[in-house]
């Protein structure tokens, strides 16, 4: 009995796993040319924030772009485009990249992290 349950336990914790790495995780860039000081770059990142399937964002002040990454299987590049819209900002399509493997863009950012570390 006790195999039993220990082996259902195992299987369905092995499935969640395998659930999760699944996710179709990409980072999208846009250059938002109303971004011009920390009070536009603000009010982008707490708009942008609530926006379906957005797991992390960051912007750049200096080259005026937002780099959004996001959950592919929730929402996608013309809805982030439509999201900017809401606050009255325009987001013009730069790149987009698919982060393979990953659960999420924080393992990937703290990869980044380490490598900049250590120069």
């Amino acid at each position: 009995m006790k195999t039993r349950r220990w082996m259902a336990t195992f299987v369905v914790a092995l499935l969640s796993v395998i659930v999760v790495l699944a996710k179709d995780i990409r980072v999208v860039v846009f250059k938002v040319s109303q971004m011009h000081c920390e009070n536009c770059e603000k009010k982008v990142k707490n708009n942008m924030r609530f926006e379906k399937g957005v797991k992390e964002l960051s912007t750049e002040l200096k080259d005026k772009t937002v780099s959004i990454t996001y959950d592919a299987e929730k929402t996608d590049v013309k809805k982030l485009q439509a999201g900017f819209k809401k606050f009255n900002y325009e987001a013009e399509f730069v790149k987009e990249t698919k982060q393979e493997g990953k659960k999420d863009g924080k393992q990937e950012s703290q990869k980044e992290e380490k490598k900049a570390d250590k120069k």
